[in-house]
């Protein structure tokens, strides 16, 4: 399969995920008596490619974004510096898939998921690619194109349920275990270490799985592992919300809410690498910043 094939096709199942989750999402309002739906808005990218944004506010989801974007094009001599092997091949392509939803009830946890495939230039077929990230770093001279997936999900509640955060991490064990059995502990402890509010010294929330860099020599493997992380968002999400959309809160649950988005806001503008990635190749300002909360307060 070349490397053009394997773009096509990542593509295609990122625009497909985002209409399955945009479903399901739209079946929760409609359940809770709702009747608003996703309102997609197209939009390109002077430099190469663009996508599409998918905005819903309704009476459970206070706001939720699911985007699409396929871009591609030459990275900026800052931008160089910041991806692995793009100062020796500064072309690039790059698809995926992000999601944050914040919820209306303090009580359902707000969740974060993306996921993505990036190749830096086109000169070869993706079977001549190098085993994994560092070995491409080192082998850089060669021109063989670079080419990965990563992404993940974690979930930020407001209050941590302990059954909720243990369903979470084990749909998320469960799709790492089925591509490599050591994904889950190494991605789980990257996403702590990741997620992490440095200037506050704590959690953005209670964790996930976050990867990058995936290029294990088998990419039929690394794509299922990418589609899998995908899946089984679709499905244990959906549960966690349903589990506490009806459930009563308080106005002071409310305002601890408000608060603790403000931490969601800090971590987005001054440590988020997709946030720097979109802003510094020329993305879509709306969908980079789709992530923000409606509403948010700083004490």
């Amino acid at each position: 399969m070349t490397l053009e094939e394997q773009k096509t096709l990542a593509a295609a199942w990122f625009k497909n995920l985002r209409d399955q989750i945009c479903a399901e999402f739209e079946k929760i309002e409609a359940e809770a008596g709702g009747s608003d739906t996703f309102k997609r808005t197209l939009w390109s990218r002077a430099e190469g490619g663009g996508g599409e944004m998918s905005m819903m506010k309704g009476r459970v989801f206070e706001k939720v974004g699911v985007n699409i974007s396929t871009v591609h094009g030459e990275f900026s001599e800052t931008m160089r510096k910041e991806i692995p092997g793009a100062t020796e091949n500064s072309k690039f392509w790059a698809s995926g898939i992000s999601l944050v939803a914040h919820m209306c009830s303090p009580l359902v946890p707000a969740v974060h998921m993306n996921t993505r495939f990036i190749a830096l230039g086109n000169e070869r077929s993706a079977e001549c690619g190098v085993r994994n990230a560092e070995e491409s770093i080192s082998h850089s001279a060669l021109r063989i194109p670079h080419f990965w997936f990563g992404g993940g999900a974690d979930l930020t509640p407001m209050f941590p349920v302990e059954q909720d955060t243990a369903d979470f991490h084990a749909a998320l064990k469960a799709a790492c275990d089925a591509s490599d059995p050591g994904y889950y502990e190494k991605f789980k402890k990257w996403c702590d270490e990741y997620f992490f509010l440095k200037h506050r010294n704590e959690p953005r929330g209670v964790g996930g799985i976050f990867y990058d860099y995936v290029h294990s020599g088998d990419w039929q493997n690394d794509f299922a592992f990418t589609q899998n992380v995908g899946k089984t968002f679709l499905e244990i999400y959906p549960q966690l919300v349903r589990r506490h959309r009806a459930e009563k809160w308080t106005p002071e649950q409310r305002e601890w809410q408000l608060v603790k988005r403000g931490r969601y806001v800090e971590f987005n503008l001054l440590y988020d690498r997709g946030t720097k990635f979109g802003l510094m190749t020329g993305g879509n300002t709306e969908a980079i910043l789709m992530s923000l909360p409606p509403e948010v307060r700083w004490p």
